[in-house]
């Protein structure tokens, strides 16, 4: 072996300008080399110090590249031994910058919250002798350590780039690695660090087919690792897809015709071939075992390794390729890199073409032991040709396969038959429209595609559905409303796992399957990890939607927070209905997202029109929220019941460019505030907004004075307008406004009454309600005898006759009533359960009529029941007890 270091030696001196200057900067580790050594000269590399991170991770790359190169010209170490140290050194070099960048900015602050993915040949533990590194970086928003006040984005960023700067700046003692960030979302636009789960987003959403077969080879190298290993299962089912079939090959073939036609120059064989992306070349072989891992790694684990030559032997042993292929490609893939690397140690330089100069050719000839060029390109081309010819067979075969329903030997619609459809033959004329081209959302060329690719998975998800027959009525339904239903074919194809989530929202929920048909957009919001968890309070979903919006002017700002309301509201719809979270808490969600859209839009709102009329000096808008936004508990399709407010001297004036007077002012403004909320944009509408419970009702002011409201409350109000108080909350104003509010609210409701005189009323009005508003059906129960509108009345005389339990949520007012001991405590149990199955009932049976057995069930078991008669029952029973109650507060019920 001395012999063969020594001419190893004498082949770099003479050959590599790059290896001859090393080895005269390296004295003290060429003894070990000398002697074979390799290990401890590595280890000694490895173990340099200097003042500065940056310094010592140069001074080790140094070290590094000699001790591979002499190794690997030497035959000592395998092309395996290689890569992997000069790829374990890289993930050595970004953990050693990670944590420099953040001691630098944040002394003593742990390093975590940043992590690094690594993708190609880095990923693959297969790096070049000199190679760029083409990482991702991604931030974790609550851990990353920061300056106080500093934004986190921010200071990843600013991470991001002292980590760039740390390997990649260029001084005299060369560079650790060039770092090559374009491979990351979007890069042209996106920052260089990504928040883990806008990049979740992104790759389950959004991503290319070539970003795909990218992250075969990924994985977690540096920094945070379990946040990287976080991200990395998150998007396992984009990277594999077990819906996928040979028709992938098409984006293979795609991506290797683009690869050739740019790099034409480098096709032809001789000096200035290209050894990776050239015809039969490195890219190729890389191509070939991908492609097959992209068609069966999904269904076979056993296939999901970065490797490439590990993965030809895996893809080989399982069936899918050849062993003759799998060797073949394997020894020319391990030939071809070893070539590139004699490429690039002549001058350490990321090159993979044989050298145009016949004289830098022939050195790099010499340095692989070699006489010449003619001798390296010889050695060449038959390894190019063996690649070329089994790629080309790959290829070709790839085009001809298309996407299959079932067995493509079994006629349609005995495969049909075999999915468990009960009608097949009118699945196949639906399926006969479907390809029609009469369907709009199925028309384009691309649009057909996309829809063949994922239709087999489509099929047989539906037919698994609760309640296929109707899953698929509603499927057809829903593309035949979609404008465009490309992204949506797409999507599924990219997650498999949603279609499970479509087949329930089409059997279950009418509701959602019209969202779907108008804003196929909606399935988006999905893919997010947080999309099947409670959104969070009011100020962290107000957070969020000023994040998304940004700078936005305030067109765009509608539509950015209709855009998040309605991605909220469906996911919040597909969590009831999906029995992830309480009835009774989604619908506290559902209030508090109305809360926090309020509030973004009113102050957007009332900025806008700032700018035109100015401020009126010591006034201010106030919103109070009746009903059930008022008493945070809103089903899917609430309306908001608002009472807008301003205080202040009514005869003053704007000071702005158009002067109104204070009560021309509120009122305009009060409208562009219910337009905001209420007004249909491209992104579609948002809510209604009730405003007939203000001072005076329809006849009254839009936006009437504190004082007047105030006024109209003590001494003008009906008793209905004060059952509606006991639910009010101030949503908007400053906190001084709020308070004057609330304690006027306080005073109206704590004012003594006449219990005769309000009884009278009170089932004077239930009567009315119920000859003019009878109930849609037999699962209204808000509106039947002894259902949630009975309970609320009697809720609301209690509140105002004996001033307990006044609380604008409802079930904490019950609580305080029973303890009170006005209430009987079955009381709060009917409340709670009537309340619920009315949030469910307006998602799943918005006509009140009885669902399907399927629906049913799922109802029933949501509200903890074992079958629909037990839950019926339960409802009968509980109805019983408050009409009772009715009885005892009011007399008879004769309505």
């Amino acid at each position: 072996m001395m012999e063969r270091v020594a001419e190893a030696i004498a082949r770099a001196y003479a050959n590599s300008p790059f290896l001859a200057g090393l080895v005269d900067r390296n004295a003290d580790l060429m003894p070990l080399i000398h002697a074979g050594d390799f290990d401890t000269a590595l280890a000694n590399a490895l173990a340099r110090d200097a003042d500065t991170v940056g310094i010592a991770l140069r001074k080790q790359r140094q070290g590094v590249a000699l001790v591979t190169a002499i190794a690997d010209l030497a035959g000592v170490w395998d092309l395996t031994r290689v890569t992997h140290i000069l790829s374990d050194f890289a993930d050595h070099a970004l953990d050693q910058a990670i944590e420099a960048a953040i001691q630098e900015r944040m002394p003593g602050a742990p390093n975590q919250g940043f992590a690094v993915i690594a993708l190609g040949k880095h990923g693959g533990r297969e790096l070049n002798y000199s190679s760029d590194i083409d990482p991702i970086f991604l931030f974790d928003p609550k851990t990353l350590p920061h300056r106080e006040g500093e934004d986190v984005a921010e200071a990843a960023v600013r991470y991001g780039r002292r980590v760039i700067a740390l390997l990649s700046a260029l001084d005299g003692d060369g560079y650790v690695f060039r770092v090559d960030m374009r491979l990351r979302p979007s890069p042209e636009v996106s920052p260089i660090v990504l928040p883990v789960e806008a990049a979740i987003g992104y790759y389950e959403s959004s991503a290319l087919a070539w970003e795909q077969a990218a992250f075969i080879r990924a994985r977690v190298s540096s920094g945070d690792r379990a946040l990287g290993a976080y991200f990395m299962q998150a998007i396992t089912p984009f990277i594999w897809r077990k819906s996928l079939d040979f028709g992938q090959l098409k984006n293979i073939t795609a991506m290797t015709a683009q690869i050739r036609d740019h790099y034409a120059k480098g096709q032809k064989m001789g000096l200035g071939f290209d050894l990776k992306r050239g015809h039969g070349g490195i890219r190729e072989c890389e191509f070939f075992a991908q492609a097959h891992q992209l068609i069966h790694g999904g269904r076979d684990p056993v296939l999901r390794v970065p490797d490439t030559r590990a993965a030809l032997q895996a893809l080989a042993a399982a069936g899918p390729i050849s062993a003759q292929e799998a060797e073949t490609l394997s020894s020319a893939y391990t030939d071809l890199r070893t070539f590139e690397h004699r490429l690039q140690m002549h001058s350490d330089r990321q090159t993979h073409e044989i050298p145009a100069n016949r004289d830098t050719a022939d050195a790099v000839a010499r340095l692989h032991g070699l006489t010449d060029a003619d001798a390296l390109i010889a050695a060449i081309q038959p390894i190019t040709a063996r690649v070329a010819a089994i790629y080309d067979r790959m290829v070709d075969a790839g085009g001809s396969e298309g996407p299959r329903m079932a067995d493509e030997g079994l006629p349609l619609e005995e495969q049909l038959t075999d999915l468990g459809y009960a009608d097949p033959a009118a699945v196949m004329q639906r399926l006969a429209r479907w390809r029609s081209g009469k369907i709009r959302a199925i028309r384009s060329e691309s649009a057909r595609d996309a829809f063949e690719t994922v239709l087999p998975a489509i099929m047989a998800a539906l037919a698994q559905a609760p309640d296929s027959d109707r899953a698929i009525a509603r499927f057809d339904n829903m593309i035949e409303a979609m404008p465009s239903a490309i992204n949506v074919f797409r999507l599924l194809e990219a997650r498999p796992g949603l279609l499970q989530l479509v087949g329930d929202i089409l059997s279950y929920a009418p509701t959602l399957a019209d969202d779907l048909g108008r804003q196929s957009r909606y399935l988006d919001a999905l893919i997010d990890t947080s999309a099947m968890h409670l959104p969070g309070d009011v100020a962290a979903l107000q957070d969020a939607m000023q994040r998304r919006i940004g700078d936005a002017d305030y067109q765009s700002t509608l539509d950015i927070v209709r855009d998040y309301v309605g991605e909220k509201r469906f996911a919040l719809g597909v969590q009831l209905i999906e029995g992830r979270s309480d009835a009774l808490d989604i619908a506290r969600s559902y209030a508090h997202l109305a809360e926090a859209s309020l509030q973004t839009l009113t102050a957007a709102t009332v900025a806008e029109f700032e700018k035109a009329h100015g401020k009126i000096a010591r006034s201010e808008l106030i919103i109070l929220a009746l009903g059930r936004l008022g008493g945070e508990a809103l089903t899917h399709a609430s309306d908001l019941d608002l009472i807008l407010l301003f205080n202040g001297d009514h005869l003053a004036e704007s000071d702005g460019p158009r002067v109104l007077g204070a009560t021309q002012y509120f009122n305009r403004l009060t409208q562009r505030v219910i337009a905001a909320m209420s007004v249909a944009t491209a992104s579609g509408a948002l809510y209604e907004v009730d405003t007939r419970l203000r001072p005076s009702g329809a006849d009254g002011l839009l936006c009437a004075s504190v004082k007047s409201f105030a006024q109209y409350q003590r001494d003008d109000a009906w008793t209905w307008e004060h059952m509606a108080l006991t639910r009010a909350r101030v949503l908007f104003g400053s906190a001084d406004a709020r308070r004057a509010v609330a304690e006027i609210v306080w005073d109206v409701l704590n004012t003594p009454r006449d219990s005769v005189r309000l009884h009278t009323d009170i089932a004077t009005m239930r009567k009315d309600m119920a000859a003019h508003k009878p109930p849609k059906g037999p699962l209204d129960v808000k509106l039947l005898p002894g259902g949630l509108v009975d309970m609320e009345f009697i809720i609301h005389a209690l509140q105002l006759q004996t001033h307990a339990g006044i609380k604008p949520q409802l079930g904490p007012a019950i609580d305080a009533l029973v303890v009170a001991g006005h209430l009987p405590a079955e009381f709060a149990k009917a409340f709670a359960l009537m309340s619920r199955l009315l949030v469910m009932i307006r998602l799943i049976a918005p006509d009140c009529a009885t669902p399907p057995e399927a629906a049913q069930l799922l109802i029933a078991h949501s509200l903890g029941f074992a079958d629909w008669d037990g839950l019926m029952n339960a409802i009968r029973d509980y109805r019983r007890l408050v009409i009772a109650q009715w009885h005892s507060l009011f007399g008879p019920r004769d309505f």
